[in-house]
This record gives structure tokens, C-alpha cells and sequence, in this order.
């Protein structure tokens, strides 16, 4: 690998040594799945360098260890001579550079695992997703500089957020791109391949859209309705995009993973046959995401950049980061026209009963759910149901509470999308960074003109259910209890090669008290053999208090267990419009 890519990159360091970091990216065999790094740095003085690799991606918060996909690094001076390099920790390494004036650092990084947070390559498309394929010079993720990309002979296009750099490599094919900073260098990925690209403009915004992998979608109608969801944020935030280029990177594939935000761009990936019965799902992704440009790349606690991409960056508000998010996601299907009143209202009811419904919630407050986010959110095992909230949804039930407490508060004049512009300008305009939980509670008090402490005592930090039909009743929404106390067993069953088996036990059930464990198979019921479907309606045929044996192999061992039916009552709740306040409610559920 040494010598023609020396002498190759020694030449363009030379024609782009106004730079001080330069990449080269490679992927002369994709078939390996390696990407092919080579980083120069030139204009330093320490005798010392370490370049780092991130251990995880903005957006993901998930350790996620990408050095362990880096092969042997080597280091050469402006000469070609070899210097020393050392590991000295798990994602640095230090280069000796000596009286070396330029440094030129290679590597390789392997890449085959096809989501919108790692990086893949093989013979149909290369996809980079930056934390994970550039190293960057520790102590300096400030210095702006450049990137080459050469594409696989047979790969024809490149997409990227980044812009085209003013000097460019005279190798047919390449691409240079510049970036002012690491920061902005890893929040920029790249498809490369032969991917089909289109482009719309809404307000002044052009965005270019990259279609990797067949499927059944058809370019005019995403043209319209990506625009429509476009315009519908742009209305949130009073029109003000802060971007005059988006990109967005679909992968349309078997198993679609969902999306990861950026602040130019997003990477989307779905089933490649969603345009059809899951188009709206995939227009509801598409508003996800695009909301995260502001909600998370500039709204954002201050913890969420500049980054620390050593460690874990905890914060308690990923509830408003992606639980506000992903209650718009819905609401500006509304407001685009693709749901009706009426549906929204039973997809909320959806998400409400997922959340009160859950176990999990009386015991995790979504402050804890948010900061936990590193070990348990993207860690679920199998008792994840039975302790921990997911701050998506919660955060969206919270989302949708305070709007509507706004709503009433303002009488249909103001609504969430007021606090969000409010933080916009307080926090990104005026500020240019992020707040801290305290200034988060603050902003809302001083927005509302009122105290806010038991909103955030018992539905943030704490787990109490809130009294919804108070609340939603003032915006014309009547919220009714339907929760009622049924005999239950208790688990949950999978059917794996003809055997009965639990794949989950509630806390506090009559299984669990039984002890029945997650892994057992459940051979027979009262003497009597069993699949998935005998057994439910055995159980459930039996009344409190009444008693069955259950026959389990556990680890090869055959043991006997006997079951007492208890009750259990799975809080629900009904939405309906209750005529009351329809200036509010159709305010509140208005279309652009």
C-alpha cells in the first residue's frame, strides 16, 4: 500500500498545502470491504501526534467502539520515510513525527455493516458515515481542511453535504470536498455508487435527494411530498431554514433501520417497498428527520456540542430532542394533509397507551430514560419492558401536553411551535449554544409566565400518570379511561421450531411469581402438550386465584411449576373530539 499511494498523496499535499488536514479516501477492492484512509497533516509543531478515531456517532448514543474496525496504522514523513506509531489507548495513536514538516497517516478501516450510523462498502455502493472512517489530530478538531474522495472505477456518483473544495485534484473522477472543522466533517456522510439523485427547491432551499437500491417509488411524487413536509417545518419555525442546501441519503434495502440526523443532511433507511401501503410511514421518517435540523443540530442541550468523541455525552433532555421530535413527526402529517383529524387522534391514542400502558413507565422517569440513553436505551435485554420508558414516545405525550397547555394558555394564538422558535433564537441566534436543564425549565416558565415545577417534579423527573382530559378537554379533546382489570398470566410466548417458548415475563404477574423465566420452554399445561395458541387459551379460560402446572425444560433440565391467575389492569385511554373549545382544536390540528 506504501509506495503509489506515497507518491500520489505526497503530490496532493503539495498543490493543497494551504490545507492543514487533508484526507484521501480509497476503495480500490470493495469487495474486501475496506475503505482506504490516508489523512496529511502539515503545518505543526509538536514533535508528537495523536490522531483519534470517535468512539461514537452524534445522534447514536451508543459507544459504539469504531476503532476495532481500524487495521495497522502507519505514519510517513514528507519523504516517504517511515515513523514511528504507537497505540495509546483504545481509539488514539501517536505518531512520532520528530523534524518531520508533513505527516501522512494510513490506515484502513473495514466497512460492512449497512446502517445510517456505520459504514459499508461492497461491489454495488460505498456508504461513509464520518465518525467512523476519519481519524482526527487531538486537540485540533478546529482546523478546517479537506477531503478526496476516489470512487471504485465502476462507481459513478458521489453524494455528500459537504462542499466542493475551490481546488481540486487532477486525477479523473476524484472529488474534493472542504469542511471548516471536524465537527462539520463528521456530521457530513457519503453514498458513493451509482445511486439515483433528484433535487427540489422549498424556500429558497435546494435539496438534493440520493436513492440508493431499488424499490417502488415513484421521483415525481416524492418531489411533491417531500416538499410538502418541507414547507410544513419551515411553518413551525416561521420560515426560517437555516440551510441553503439539504441533502438527504435514502437506502432503500430489506431491513429499513430508520434515520440518523445531521445538520445539512439525513440518511435514511427503509424497506425498499414502503412507497406503497408504508408511504406515510416513510413521509413520517422524513419529517423526523428533517425536524432534527433544528431540534438536536441547534436547539440542543449543551452537551450536544461541540462534541466529546471519547466518551458518552450524557444529558436528561433527549425527551424534548427526540420525544418533541417525533410528536411533530406525526402532527405535521396533519398539517401537510396526510392524516385527517381523525387519524391523528387514534395514532395519538396509539402512542398514549404505549406509554401509560407500559410497565416500564411507572418505574424510569424520562429525565433518567434520556440520560440512560448509553446503557440501557440502545442496551434493551430482556426486562427492558418491565424498568425503563423510552424518551421517543413519553417525550411525544409530553410534546403533545405542552402544546396543548400552551394552546389554552395563549387561546389558540401560540402554540409549541412558538417555544420552539423562542429557543431558536434565545439559545442558537442570540447564544450560539446549547442549555442546560435548568435554562431549558426556565425558557418555558418565562414562555408560559408561570411555574412549571410540577410538570417537571412529576412527569419529567418523576413517573405519575397526568390528568390528560384536564388538559387536552381545554383544546376540544376528551381524554376517557378505559383501563379495566383482567385475570392474567402474565407472558409473553414465541413459537421457535414447534416449542412453546417465553420470550417475556411481566413484573409482578403470575408467571413471574410462578417463576417462569425468559429462555423456558413450555412443554405442557395441566399434563396436557402445548404450542403458543393451546396455551393462551388455556390460560386464559381460568379465573383469579385459579391454578394450573406447567411442565418447562430450562438449560436441559425438566421442572414443575404451578400458576395462580392474578388481575392485572393495563392503563388505556380513548381521544375523541368533545365539541368543547373547536377554535382551539382546530387550531391546533390545522393544515398549511
Amino acid at each position: 500500500m506504501k509506495s503509489a499511494l506515497l507518491i500520489l498523496s505526497l503530490g496532493l499535499a503539495g498543490m493543497i498545502q494551504a490545507q492543514k488536514i487533508h484526507y484521501n479516501l480509497r476503495m480500490t477492492k470493495p469487495q474486501n470491504h475496506y475503505f482506504e484512509v490516508e489523512m496529511q497533516i502539515s503545518e505543526f509543531k509538536a514533535g508528537d501526534l495523536t490522531v483519534k478515531m470517535p468512539v461514537w456517532a452524534p445522534g447514536s448514543y451508543l459507544v459504539r467502539e469504531f476503532s476495532k474496525n481500524v487495521n495497522l496504522v502507519r505514519a510517513y514523513d514528507e519523504k516517504g520515510a517511515e515513523l514511528k506509531v504507537g497505540k495509546t489507548s483504545k481509539n488514539a495513536w501517536k505518531v512520532s513525527a520528530g523534524k518531520a514538516k508533513k505527516v501522512n497517516v494510513q490506515y484502513e478501516v473495514y466497512a460492512f455493516e449497512l446502517s445510517v450510523r456505520t459504514s459499508f462498502l461492497d461491489l454495488t455502493h460505498g456508504f461513509v458515515s464520518s465518525s467512523g472512517v476519519f481519524c482526527y489530530l487531538d486537540g485540533h478538531k478546529d482546523k478546517s481542511g479537506t477531503v478526496t474522495v476516489f470512487p471504485y472505477k465502476d462507481f459513478k456518483v458521489i453524494t455528500t453535504p459537504l462542499e466542493k473544495a475551490t481546488v481540486q485534484t487532477q486525477e479523473e473522477r476524484s472529488e474534493t470536498f472542504q469542511f471548516p472543522n471536524f465537527d462539520v466533517l463528521v456530521d457530513s456522510p457519503f453514498e458513493i455508487g451509482n445511486q439515483e439523485v433528484f433535487d427540489f427547491t422549498v424556500d429558497e432551499t435546494k435539496h438534493t435527494v440520493a436513492m440508493y437500491g431499488s424499490g417502488n417509488y415513484d421521483i415525481d411524487e416524492l418531489k411533491v411530498d417531500m416538499a410538502r413536509i418541507v414547507k410544513a417545518e419551515n411553518n413551525v419555525f416561521g420560515g426560517k431554514n437555516p440551510n441553503k442546501n439539504y441533502t438527504f441519503i435514502v437506502h432503500n434495502v430489506v431491513d429499513g433501520q430508520g434515520g440518523l440526523e445531521h445538520a445539512n443532511s439525513t440518511v435514511l433507511s427503509v424497506n425498499r417497498w414502503t412507497y406503497g401501503g408504508g408511504y406515510k410511514d416513510f413521509l413520517s421518517l422524513v419529517a423526523h428527520e428533517y425536524f432534527h435540523l433544528w431540534n438536536v443540530k441547534r436547539i440542543r442541550p449543551i452537551q450536544l456540542g461541540p462534541f466529546n468523541y471519547d466518551e458518552e455525552n450524557y444529558t436528561s433532555l433527549l425527551w424534548v430532542m427526540e420525544g418533541f421530535t417525533s410528536y411533530y413527526d406525526e402532527l405535521l402529517l396533519v398539517r401537510a394533509g396526510y392524516y385527517t383529524k381523525e387519524e391523528y387522534l387514534r395514532k395519538l391514542q396509539g402512542t398514549l397507551n404505549y406509554v401509560e400502558g407500559s410497565v416500564g413507565a411507572r418505574v424510569q422517569p424520562v429525565a433518567h430514560s434520556s440520560y440512560d440513553a448509553w446503557i440501557k436505551g440502545y442496551r434493551p435485554n430482556e426486562n427492558s419492558a418491565n424498568t425503563t420508558m423510552t424518551y421517543y414516545s413519553r417525550g411525544a405525550i409530553l410534546g403533545a401536553y405542552l402544546d396543548a397547555v400552551i394552546i389554552d394558555k395563549f387561546n389558540g394564538t401560540k402554540c409549541l411551535d412558538h417555544f420552539m422558535q423562542y429557543l431558536f433564537e434565545e439559545f442558537y441566534t442570540k447564544k450560539n449554544r446549547g442549555f442546560t436543564e435548568d435554562e431549558f425549565q426556565a425558557a418555558l416558565e418565562k414562555f408560559l409566565g408561570q411555574d412549571m415545577d410540577y410538570f417537571f417534579d412529576k412527569y419529567v423527573n418523576g413517573t405519575e400518570i397526568p390528568n390528560y382530559n384536564e388538559v387536552f378537554g381545554k383544546i376540544g379533546v376528551g381524554v376517557t379511561y378505559t383501563g379495566k382489570a383482567v385475570v392474567s398470566f402474565g407472558a409473553s410466548l414465541s413459537q421457535d421450531g414447534g416449542n412453546c417458548m417465553v420470550k417475556g415475563v411481566r413484573a409482578g404477574s403470575a408467571a413471574e411469581t410462578a417463576g417462569l423465566s425468559v429462555g423456558d420452554e413450555i412443554i405442557s399445561v395441566d399434563n396436557m402438550r402445548v404450542n403458543n395458541s393451546a396455551l393462551e387459551s388455556y390460560v386464559g379460560g381460568l379465573g383469579e386465584g385459579e391454578t394450573c402446572k406447567l411442565l418447562i425444560a430450562r438449560d436441559e433440565l425438566i421442572l414443575e411449576l404451578e400458576v395462580k391467575m392474578s388481575m392485572y389492569e393495563r392503563p388505556a385511554f380513548k381521544l375523541e373530539p368533545n365539541g368543547s373549545a373547536k377554535n382551539k382544536f382546530d387550531y391546533w390540528l390545522r393544515s398549511i
